[in-house]
């Protein structure tokens, strides 16, 4: 297990750990650094018009661990027990979350992440029923305003974060902007 606090000040420095193939813990701080901006991120209107909708009921921090483990179900995946085990641990300590889409009283898809301080660390998603990650996301970005958050780093960017508005900034602008955001206080759950 990775320790809590070296997580968290990996965080605060910008670098996040990944499982490797072989199993090995290796540490990256991407350059650029993909991010979503609280302020422009952009609903989809056919999403918009499913959030309208209500199909999905929201759950944050219900079933972290499932999260996680349906997050790492994939062919090629850095969640593996280690990681799974750290993550759940810094859950237990109020650091680590789950935004989660529930459908008929079934987790449907759902997010998992890092808070600190006003910043998030969004790590994985996954859905079973079309839409509920992006159902999860939108949510989380819901909250993340309310609480008045200052940054949602996505780490890289991928296609599918682009249709939110997802853009890559160089590596030393991101650590100014999360120097500022860890040392706020903020908090993600009550």
């Amino acid at each position: 297990m990775i320790d809590p606090e070296v997580l968290v000040q990996g965080y605060r420095l910008g670098v996040f750990p990944m499982a490797m193939e072989d199993g090995e813990i290796e540490w990256f701080s991407p350059d650029p650094r993909a991010l979503l901006p609280l302020q422009d991120f952009h609903v989809p209107h056919t999403l918009e018009r499913i959030v309208r909708k209500n199909i999905f009921e929201i759950r944050v921090d219900v079933s972290f661990v499932e999260v996680m483990h349906e997050c790492a179900q994939r062919p090629e995946t850095w969640i593996n027990d280690e990681i799974i085990e750290s993550y759940t641990r810094l859950h237990e300590l109020g650091h680590a979350h789950s935004v989660e889409a529930w459908q008929n009283g079934k987790l449907a898809g759902g997010l998992y992440g890092v808070s600190i301080g006003g910043a998030f660390f969004g790590e994985s998603m996954f859905h079973h029923v079309r839409d509920a990650s992006k159902i999860a996301l939108v949510a989380l970005m819901e909250r993340l305003r309310e609480r008045r958050f200052t940054l949602l780093d996505t780490q890289w960017l991928t296609p599918h974060l682009q249709k939110f508005g997802a853009i890559e900034i160089p590596r030393q602008q991101y650590l100014h902007l999360l120097s500022t955001a860890v040392n706020l206080p903020r908090r993600f759950a009550d």
